[in-house]
């Protein structure tokens, strides 16, 4: 990525910060810097993508040579002052500035989010100019798709949708299936409860994706294309669909793209917020035009897919990973993260945490860092953990995993090993107050609402889940309820259809593993319902 301009402002025109204000506070500034004329005059104001500390909005990004910083929670009246802090002619602001030493900034190692808050979405001539598109244009020029398989093999990248298959270990299996047609899909259906990455790159860098995507076409040999992106979006799905505009005006998509004999041809395919169609085979279903819900497998996409074709299908995080792999090599992206979780990873931390936003770090950094140094801990929270209970990770398919364990690396097989999953990114902090049997109760109404329907372990099985963990809440179980939740939860997992229903106990699991005596207090007679023990780290895992 090239450097930014030597003297400007970046303010954050993403959803967070629209939600705070931004628009009147970019208004403000240009308004102010014509009133003011002279040095502020030479101040470029530029809209961006998302700076990150989404909380803290709305951002406004300084580029000056020898200083610079973030400021946080501008309002329109502060606009002449930013200004005149930007032309050199005033020190104010200091109290809502952070600097690039601030932890929640200095501790992160942006690959995917490394154009969010530099690139103005809306403007591909800014994209280019940051670097965007060169790989594609390289790949098509120097590579055959074998060496770009080999590349993304090398990099040991995980899919970043949950399930953490091998990219280039799907990327072979649709590209060395027998000739014929093949389809590329982006599955930019986010839909767990306190997820927001894939959204922020859509809004913040959407030529990234393109190349990305475009990379993973031209290595599968696919030339038809589609991203699925869910209705609840609408700013992203406006500037994907510019965005793709832009690129075939500029030949980068269509026909001889960059002047080579590839050809690709993208669409946007909108959901209507059915959260089963982030599951691989009920999008495909949704593209096709029929009823959102999931099939068994075998055959999987990349052997069946779209119309009966290879499909491959990657979720946004994972394409937008691309460019950089390709651009610095697979062995430099593997030299990050652990042995058996490569790179970086993007996460939306929320909850009851100081700063809240998206975080990107390597794999096997701690959740204590994550949550801690980087997220702030709890407001006001005091401790060794800083009052935090637990953290949520993986959404409705993931568990809760208890403060006693924040020094876990996040990395799949860790996160798995305490019932909890890695997910797509959504990392929910709970403080001390919490009740955990309420948020299993949370999570599992998410289930029952968003079940499809067609198998019954999850139809009927969700629904009795979601009545006994009332009578937690309630104060109404038994001992028998007790183990009527725990025997209900492994069949459901077991015997539902796809991976949504298989996932749907694990926030009950993983509840009851590190927090029982809150489920066995929660009984209308405790002394009847078990012996009251502490929290067991070694108990009942899933």
């Amino acid at each position: 990525m090239t450097a930014p301009q030597s003297l400007q402002l970046r303010c954050c025109d993403a959803s967070g910060c629209r939600s705070a204000g931004a628009g009147a506070l970019h208004a403000a500034l240009l308004q102010a810097r014509d009133q003011l004329g002279g040095a502020a005059e030479g101040v470029a104001i530029k809209p961006v993508g998302c700076l990150r500390l989404c909380g803290r909005g709305p951002l406004v990004a300084l580029d000056r040579p020898g200083s610079g910083g973030i400021y946080a929670g501008l309002t329109p009246e502060q606009a002449p002052e930013l200004l005149a802090v930007a032309a050199g002619l005033s020190h104010g602001l200091a109290d809502q500035r952070l600097g690039p030493d601030h932890p929640f900034f200095a501790l992160q190692q942006p690959v995917v989010l490394e154009g969010c808050g530099r690139v103005d979405p809306t403007s591909i001539d800014d994209a280019l100019a940051m670097g965007t598109y060169g790989q594609l244009q390289r790949v098509l020029a120097e590579c055959t798709p074998e060496q770009v398989r080999e590349q993304v093999k090398r990099s040991g990248l995980r899919g970043r949708g949950g399930a953490g298959y091998p990219t280039g270990l799907k990327w072979d299996t649709v590209a060395l299936q027998p000739a014929g047609l093949r389809y590329v899909v982006c599955n930019a259906d986010e839909g767990d409860p306190g997820a927001f990455m894939d959204r922020s790159v859509l809004e913040s860098d959407p030529h990234r994706l393109i190349e990305g995507l475009a990379i993973a076409a031209y290595a599968v040999g696919a030339q038809q294309g589609y991203v699925y992106v869910r209705a609840e979006y609408p700013l992203a799905i406006e500037r994907l669909q510019l965005a793709l505009k832009q690129a075939r005006a500029r030949g980068l998509l269509g026909a001889g793209i960059a002047g080579s004999s590839f050809n690709l041809r993208l669409e946007v395919r909108v959901g209507a917020g059915a959260y089963v169609c982030g599951e691989e085979t009920a999008l495909l279903a949704s593209i096709q035009g029929q009823r959102g819900t999931p099939r068994p497998r075998p055959p999987f996409p990349a052997q069946s897919g779209l119309w009966g074709h290879p499909t491959l299908i990657n979720n946004v995080e994972t394409l937008a990973a691309i460019p950089a792999i390709i651009r610095e090599g697979g062995d430099w992206y593997g030299a990050m993260g652990t042995a058996g979780s490569k790179g970086t990873k993007v996460f939306a931390l929320s909850g009851a945490v100081a700063n809240t936003g998206l975080v990107e770090v390597p794999m096997g950094t701690s959740l204590r860092t994550v949550v801690l140094t980087i997220g702030g801990g709890v407001p006001g929270g005091e401790g060794p953990d800083g009052g935090v209970k637990a953290v949520q990770t993986g959404g409705p398919s993931g568990g809760c995993i208890p403060a006693a364990l924040l020094d876990t690396p996040v990395d799949y097989e860790s996160l798995r090993q305490l019932g909890s999953m890695m997910g797509s990114g959504g990392m929910v902090v709970m403080g001390e107050s919490t009740a955990m049997p309420a948020v299993a109760r949370h999570f599992m109404r998410f289930s029952v609402a968003e079940s499809c329907g067609k198998c019954v372990p999850c139809r009927a099985g969700t629904v009795q889940l979601l009545e006994l963990l009332d009578r937690f809440a309630e104060h109404r179980a038994s001992l028998a309820d007790l183990e009527r939740l725990e025997q209900l939860c492994g069949m459901v997992q077991a015997t539902s259809l796809c991976g949504l229903g298989q996932a749907a106990p694990n926030p009950v699991l993983s509840t009851l593993r590190h927090f029982r005596q809150e489920y066995q207090a929660a009984c209308r007679a405790p002394q009847l319902c078990e012996p009251l023990t502490s929290c067991s780290l070694e108990a009942k895992g899933p």
